[in-house]
């Protein structure tokens, strides 16, 4: 009898498993965010797509200052324009918590967007504590949320660098 109530007992607990799984689970398709300078120039396209860890996002950029630029996911999906403050501080999960290592859930660590002197740049990079599902990290909670570019590299997410681009995060309909 306890064998039996052992096997039902983990039968249910993978199931359980299985079910926050489902719901974490990509949309089939990838997101297309359009990035947009202080004067409202579209200058940037974000792809995001589901990867094993994270979200990748895809970043074509035209008509950026040359150099190295920081780029995080906020928490509120505006992006008024000249400062774009609307968007908030970096992303941290519907519940508001960093995650286990202090780090906000918007941050990028180990990136840099490159952008060459004519003011373009390609690269892709996989924001590690965000998810496209349902869950609590998802960039789709709160309503959505909001990429942006940073005018330099660095900073923290208490101090940092001005704000030159943003865009909306939303779910797809």
């Amino acid at each position: 009898m306890k064998t039996i109530a052992s096997v039902l007992c983990v039968v249910v607990l993978a199931g359980g498993i299985a079910a926050v799984q489902a719901r974490s689970a990509a949309p089939s398709k990838p997101v297309t965010v359009e990035i947009k300078d202080a004067q409202g120039q579209n200058i940037a396209t974000a792809v995001l797509s589901q990867a094993a860890h994270g979200v990748r996002i895809k970043l074509d950029v035209k008509g950026l200052p040359p150099g190295e630029h920081s780029l995080h996911i906020h928490q509120n999906p505006k992006c008024e324009a000249p400062d774009f403050k609307s968007a908030g501080p970096h992303f941290n999960g519907a519940s508001g918590h960093a995650d286990h290592m202090g780090m906000p859930a918007g941050d990028i660590p180990d990136f840099s967007l490159i952008v060459a002197a004519d003011g373009t740049g390609h690269a892709t990079v996989v924001a590690p504590h965000v998810t496209l599902g349902t869950d609590e990290h998802s960039v789709f909670s709160n309503g959505g949320t909001a990429i942006v570019i940073h005018a330099v590299a660095g900073g923290t997410s208490s101090a940092a660098p001005p704000r030159i681009a943003c865009g909306v995060i939303s779910k797809p309909q």
